[in-house]
């Protein structure tokens, strides 16, 4: 054997020596003990992104966020007459300009999606992250005119498309 094929098998020897070396510090030293498998950061909120496969499924409560009186009972009796359960009416604390505020928590971000789809993609959402139950509170707002048609509220779910992951929550598995 020549002394640059020896040369060759010592280099190649030490280089295999080294990667094995490195592969085993790695190995050892690794930091992810916590990590789940599905990339979700522990005491991330859970959100359930499935849209309903209906308004029964969906609570809402209304707020009225106009100057009004008794708008917001109104508005519940038009979410009830769609067939969506309805907690009793309330007033808002601050009057509100917009067509509506939907506010909600993880559990309800597809319910959510449907209840905006009634307002024609034109409500505000408002997640967040720390609320408990699956009920969409509705503020009505000065801009409000009526909800959406059958029609209208399938086109309207046509553009909205799926409801998206709020940022920080982890997908609910179905």
């Amino acid at each position: 054997m020549t002394f640059t094929r020896a040369r060759a098998l010592i280099l190649v020897g030490v280089l295999a020596v080294a990667a094995i070396v490195v592969v085993l510090v790695a190995v050892v030293r690794d930091s992810q003990a916590g990590a789940s498998a599905s990339g979700c950061p522990e005491g991330a909120p859970v959100a359930h992104l499935k849209l309903p496969k209906g308004p029964k499924e969906v609570t809402v409560k209304v707020l009225n966020g106009t100057k009004t009186p008794g708008r917001a009972k109104d508005i519940s009796a038009e979410f009830a007459n769609r067939e969506f359960k309805v907690q009793k009416s309330a007033e808002n604390k601050k009057r509100f300009d917009g067509v509506a505020v939907l506010r909600y928590g993880p559990e309800a971000v597809g319910a959510a999606q449907l209840v905006q789809a009634y307002f024609l993609g034109e409500g505000t959402r408002a997640y967040e992250p720390k609320r408990k139950g699956a009920v969409v509170d509705v503020v009505i707002g000065a801009r409000f005119r009526q909800l959406g048609t059958t029609t209208e509220v399938k086109q309207s779910l046509g553009l909205l498309g799926e409801a998206t992951l709020p940022p920080g929550a982890c997908e609910a598995k179905a």
